[in-house]
């Protein structure tokens, strides 16, 4: 709609603003229509109109099999829409329209907005299937023709109030028709269903929906003032009203179809189910995320312990080998930790790594100035844990093994995304300026515990290569090449 309203007319943005606010709207027209809608601005330089929107009903048949969007015609072929656009009136007579052997009835509805006419909605309604209307049709005809009024006086939409067209109660989800004063004139079968629901044993024609519904809601003292005033139809608001192990939801729309409040219509939907599973994966959220701080909490306990035997060993050795056990232990669990604070089986995995870069360089403190280069982005739980471990181990390594202890040297973590949209890769360097790798080292065959560690993880668990070369400028090069999920785009 943007493009052809910016291409065809002299319509600013906040007439097209508007537009976007009827047309987020018009469905409950067209429904309670039982009629399709086409949308007609007028061009630039006013001889032809435009159609910018459409709107089929979901309650009757289209009277359009073709999209009519983009169609230009030229005034004074439909004169309907001419009058409505000149006269800023709902144009109604004139004989029905004959469409592929289909009557069809044809009003225009002109939509005003601070005075101006913008355009016309032109209501086209399929006349084959046509008998007597019941109470439930005269009461969808009768609301729409005020809302039609409402749209050619400017009334409607009300502005600030976008509707989410996918969450809110629709004509055929229940509708409740009031008088000036809130009392119920109609209520719709599924309406009425959606009450007894929350405990209504009585019918709701008649009564005052306001108090009926603030009776039903669990309160303890005086009735809810601003439920009742909210279920009354006053002011255009959603709302949600809870009891008796139910929910529903609610819609109120003020009908002045002459500038007058003569009553309002209460969309309504039960939502108890909808409700119950939100609540469901709530509970399944919050315990996931409490798993994952109570493994993140028995990890670093079990790091504390390392901890403390090895300030208690007297070898050398089985100090270091337990100061190792530590840093793979607090690696898995700064994974965890990450993983508590999401809603998802899914890290950022850029700052595990920098936080896994700063437990490593602990190793040589202000011997060996640590980095991290481009971007590993969002990395699922099942990537994430045997990455930290491996990224633990290659740095580990290289601050044990590449520097001499009075040496000053660098290691820097590079990442990288690539591969194809369909199978992306994550490409890993760890690349130091040490003194290389030992004449005849394999690190496929040959390696301490860590490599061996490293191996295991990348090529069995992350279905990736791992190799170790002469680094370009000197020093010691790691290359990890792993397959990964493709990250949303936003």
């Amino acid at each position: 709609m943007n493009d052809l309203v910016r291409q065809h007319t002299a319509l600013s943005d906040s007439d097209l603003e508007w537009l976007h606010l009827l047309v987020s709207e018009w469905q409950l027209l067209s429904d309670l229509s039982f009629a399709d809608l086409v949308l007609w601005v007028p061009t630039l330089d006013g001889t032809r109109y435009v159609s910018v929107a459409q709107m089929r009903p979901n309650t009757g048949p289209t009277s359009y099999q073709d999209d009519m969007v983009g169609h230009l015609v030229p005034r004074g072929r439909r004169p309907m829409l001419d009058s409505a656009l000149d006269e800023g009136r709902i144009v109604r007579e004139g004989d029905p329209e004959w469409r592929e052997e289909v009557p069809v009835r044809v009003e225009s509805i002109p939509v005003r907005r601070e005075g101006r006419v913008l355009g016309v909605i032109a209501r086209n309604t399929n006349l084959l299937t046509v008998r007597t209307p019941s109470r439930l049709e005269l009461t969808y005809l009768q609301s729409a023709s005020d809302l039609a009024q409402m749209i050619a006086a400017g009334t409607f939409p009300f502005p600030g109030q976008q509707v989410d067209m996918d969450a809110s109660p629709r004509a055929g989800d229940g509708l409740i028709r009031l008088d000036a004063d809130g009392v119920v004139q109609y209520a719709s079968p599924n309406a009425l269903s959606a009450y007894h629901r929350l405990g209504l044993a009585a019918d709701l024609v008649g009564h005052h929906l306001g108090q009926a519904t603030a009776e039903l809601a669990p309160a303890r003292g005086p009735v809810d003032e601003a439920l009742v005033k909210l279920a009354s139809g006053w002011a255009p608001r959603e709302f949600e009203v809870e009891g008796n192990d139910g929910v529903i939801q609610l819609r109120a729309i003020p009908l002045k179809p002459k500038g007058t409040h003569i009553g309002s219509l209460v969309l309504l939907r039960d939502v108890t189910e909808l409700r119950r599973r939100e609540r469901e994966l709530i509970t399944k959220d919050a315990t996931i995320r409490e798993i994952h701080h109570r493994v993140k909490n028995n990890l670093q306990t079990v790091a504390a312990l390392l901890r403390l035997q090895s300030r208690r060993m007297d070898s050398a050795q089985g100090r270091e080998a337990l100061d190792e056990a530590v840093r793979r232990v607090g690696s898995i669990a700064i994974v965890h930790e990450t993983l508590s604070q999401n809603l998802d089986e899914r890290v950022e995995f850029d700052e595990i790594a920098d936080r896994v870069l700063a437990m490593v360089a602990e190793i040589a403190p202000g011997k060996v100035t640590t980095r991290r280069t481009g971007r590993f982005g969002i990395l699922d739980a099942e990537v994430a844990t045997p990455l930290s471990m491996v990224l633990t181990e290659v740095l580990q390594n290289a601050l044990e093994h590449a520097f001499d202890q009075l040496e000053h040297g660098t290691v820097e973590v590079g990442a990288v995304r690539g591969g194809s949209r369909t199978e992306p890769r994550l490409l890993v360097t760890v690349q130091d300026n040490g003194r290389g790798l030992p004449e005849g080292f394999d690190p496929q065959r040959t390696g301490n515990l860590g490599l061996q560690i490293v191996r295991t993880l990348v090529e069995g668990e992350l279905g990736g290569t791992f190799d170790m070369v002469r680094g370009p400028e000197g020093g010691t090069q790691v290359i990890l090449d792993v397959p990964v999920r493709p990250e949303k785009q936003h």
